[in-house]
């Protein structure tokens, strides 16, 4: 990375458009939205999601869209929500985790409430993404990485055309407390893309 090389100044869109999707970044105010669709997928998302642990507050969901909007400013993460252009219907969220731009490498991470599933909106999401890592931040790497017991997500990545670079036998904590195998797909520049 060059040495004047300053993130935030970078400039970016701040959504993007899919087939069927609108994805943008979180905005003041879309707390209360996003906690009615953990609320709902509280189940499902409890074993893979360490902020469904337990029923977080209004407030609590608030707080983390306005500390997501400072870090999108700051380009440390860019977390994004995913709604349906037919009627405006939050699905879920998905971002860019534990970005390194001296590699131009980011980590995509991504859930979707219980009702939305099986419409194939996250793989759409994934791809869009994808293609925003690529166009707009110039990556070189861009990575899937979930338990090896997640088959949903492990599928998400499969379905978008990553490839499966390895398993990182038991690095990860999950919920259960116990250490689990993690599966890590990536695209990578010159080849997938």
């Amino acid at each position: 990375m060059s040495n004047d090389f300053i993130p935030i100044m970078l400039d970016i869109s701040e959504s993007f458009e899919t087939e069927r999707l609108l994805v943008r970044a979180l905005r003041p105010g879309d707390g209360k939205e996003i906690n009615e669709a953990i609320r709902e997928s509280l189940d499902e998302l409890k074993p893979w999601m360490p902020f469904a642990q337990s029923m977080p507050t209004v407030e609590e969901t608030e707080q983390y869209v306005r500390e997501s909007q400072v870090a999108y400013l700051k380009r440390t993460t860019l977390n994004m929500e995913i709604f349906r252009q037919e009627d405006g219907r939050f699905v879920g969220n998905i971002g860019l985790h534990h970005v390194d731009w001296d590699c131009r490498r980011f980590e995509i991470g991504y859930w979707i409430r219980s009702s939305c599933s099986g419409n194939g909106y996250i793989t759409e999401a994934v791809n869009g993404i994808t293609d925003f890592a690529i166009r707009e931040l110039g990556a070189s790497r861009i990575e899937i990485r979930c338990c090896a017991l997640n088959r949903r997500s492990a599928a998400v990545a499969e379905r978008a055309g990553f490839i499966l670079d390895g398993i990182l036998r038991k690095s990860t904590r999950e919920s259960d407390g116990e250490l689990h195998d993690c599966k890590v797909y990536a695209k990578v520049q010159g080849a997938e893309f």
